[in-house]
């Protein structure tokens, strides 16, 4: 009991302390321009957190590690509720987290309350971090004391859980191309020298392939070339509908829907650490219980308050819910969230289970900033919320194109390698036809991110058993998590076979039609 008190008086010790250190200036005018940066990207449709986050990582380069976890934070928050203003006014998502919200907040603007939805919605985004932030301060210190128990057959049955979650939950109804993404990105984190021997795998004799797929040019690739591509494809013009109006809301009127925030945070903070699931389902998930939940449902669509809260509360709920497994386990809960991680690793932090003993002040500083972050993106929110709209007049043809010089600068910038920029045009290509192909983005980059843990893990785990698997059956800790793959497994199965029936029994009957018209020409002929 003692030490357990002790304990706590260090880890509130530690909060005051990250306290202190952001209010050094110079860290808190990083918050406040990570912020308006995070919140101009975020409004433009197309560019999502994650680019916003993939474009501004070269910035954070030269930045002491404090600052750049505070720039790169303010920038992750600022990014997320950005896209609430053009889903409103424009009906066009700025990013996926704000889909949901455009389902009410279009109709209100179309009543001329576009200002009024606006700025519920930055209230509901500063609510929502600000509470699943306080969730990831204490409960992520349980789920160390957890971390610590997994062995090797632990951390490669999670790697795995990880790409078949999220394959299952990035697609509405084909998991199978989940899983495929998922192990196309597992099979790429096999290129490069592997760990235990030093022998090359898939290297093609390339020396520059010998340190494996760099992560950051793969990333911005993926969700920086690739999204410009696909945007610059499409042709439907911008409109934005009504004038915005006052931006600052009324507390008394977002009283009454309190109970929804709460709960709608606690959806979204248990999204956010489901590995890969991100804000976008948690806003739909959101969104959707609060409908039912709703005293009057029929409202929603037509221009409820209460469905604009919702899925903004949960978007941004899942950003201190996605903290938790990234900086215990090292599985990031989220695709703006694995940059996070990528930008950590590049400033030497190492998150997982001994994060907490290695680098014992990151979390409470990480939690201390969100804070910080939310405040900045709340203040730069009400009062750039009119010009920050107007920034949506500039063609897409003329602004995306923008967006490629400084994709090139973060991808050359973490090695000052030209090769990186190959890496980064490459899996741009690969992500643009896949996403052609209606394939989810998020499994690939998870199967990168969790494929040497799941490697490493298991020919380890094999060296210590001497090769054999039955050991992994002596451990609780294994034995849940294989159950949880084999009910993933078994409920992903049994939706790619709903979702294919219907075209096989399309194709069957189409067949017999042929055959019968075959046949009924041939009597004719015969006749």
């Amino acid at each position: 009991m003692g030490s357990f008190i002790a304990g706590t008086l260090d880890y509130l010790g530690l909060i005051v302390e990250s306290g202190g250190m952001i209010m050094d200036v110079r860290i808190l005018l990083t918050i406040f321009g990570g912020s308006v940066m995070g919140l101009m990207v975020g409004v433009i449709p197309g560019l999502t957190a994650t680019m916003a986050l993939a474009l501004l990582i070269n910035i954070s380069y030269g930045m002491e590690i404090h600052v750049a976890i505070a720039f790169l934070l303010a920038v992750y928050v600022g990014s997320t509720t950005g896209g609430l203003g053009s889903a409103i006014m424009m009906n066009i998502p700025g990013t996926p987290a704000a889909a949901a919200t455009a389902l009410d907040g279009f109709p209100l603007a179309k009543q001329g309350k576009g200002g009024m939805a606006i700025g519920f919605g930055y209230l509901a985004s500063f609510l929502g971090t600000i509470l699943s932030t306080l969730i990831m301060l204490f409960l992520t210190p349980l789920i160390y004391l957890i971390a610590l128990k997994f062995g090797h057959w632990e951390m490669f049955l999670l790697a795995l859980f990880g790409i078949m979650i999220c394959g299952s939950l990035s697609t509405d109804q084909d998991p199978l191309k989940g899983w495929l993404v998922g192990f196309i990105g597992f099979l790429a984190a096999m290129v490069g020298m592997e760990p235990i021997y030093a022998y090359p795998r898939f290297t093609f004799d390339l020396l520059q392939l010998n340190g494996g797929i760099p992560l950051i040019p793969a990333l911005i690739g993926v969700f920086g070339i690739s999204e410009v591509l696909t945007v610059l494809q499409e042709s439907t013009p911008y409109k934005i509908e009504g004038n915005i109006g006052r931006v600052i809301p009324n507390l008394k009127v977002f009283r009454p829907f309190i109970p929804a925030a709460l709960r709608s945070t606690v959806i979204g903070s248990i999204v956010g650490a489901i590995p890969g699931a991100g804000e976008d389902i948690g806003a739909w998930m959101a969104y959707d219980i609060g409908r039912r939940r709703s005293k009057h449902p029929e409202l929603f669509g037509k221009g409820a308050i209460e469905g604009v809260i919702c899925p903004e509360v949960a978007n941004n709920a899942v950003i201190g819910g996605a903290m938790i497994p990234m900086l215990t386990l090292a599985i990031p809960g989220s695709a703006p969230n694995a940059l996070m991680m990528a930008a950590m690793q590049l400033h030497g932090i190492r998150p997982g289970p001994t994060l907490n003993d290695e680098t014992p002040w990151l979390l409470p500083y990480v939690g201390i900033a969100l804070f910080a972050a939310s405040l900045a993106m709340v203040f730069w929110g009400f009062t750039l919320a009119k010009p920050m709209i107007a920034i949506l007049k500039i063609k897409r043809e003329i602004l995306l194109p923008l967006v490629v010089p400084l994709t090139l600068i973060g991808a050359y910038a973490a090695e000052a390698r030209l090769f990186n920029i190959y890496v980064m045009f490459f899996f741009g290509v690969l992500g643009y036809i896949l996403r052609r192909m209606d394939y989810p983005m998020a499994p690939l980059v998870l199967g990168i991110i969790l494929g040497p843990i799941a490697d490493i893990s298991f020919r380890r785990a094999l060296m210590q058993s001497r090769g054999a698997i039955l050991p992994l059956l002596e451990r609780p800790i294994g034995i849940i998590l294989i159950l949880c793959l084999l009910l993933i497994i078994y409920a992903g199965v049994k939706r790619i076979i709903l979702f294919y029936r219907p075209r096989r029994v399309t194709m069957t009957s189409e067949i017999l039609e042929g055959i019968g018209g075959g046949g009924g020409q041939n009597a004719e002929g015969k006749q």
